[in-house]
């Protein structure tokens, strides 16, 4: 079994980035900044 460690990496950001958009971000500008990154990782991912 091979493991790519930089998809292992993108997979990790983005379940971190997404339980802290869960828990909840009151900045509304840093909130969009999340959910933009959150956007490109699921399309480098190919998950879109």
């Amino acid at each position: 079994m091979k493991i790519n460690c930089q998809e292992h990496r993108i997979t990790m950001e983005l379940l971190a980035l997404k339980i802290r958009l869960e828990k909840g971000i009151p900045d509304p500008i840093e909130r969009k900044e999340i959910a933009d990154r959150i956007k490109t990782l699921e399309e480098a991912l190919d998950l879109v």
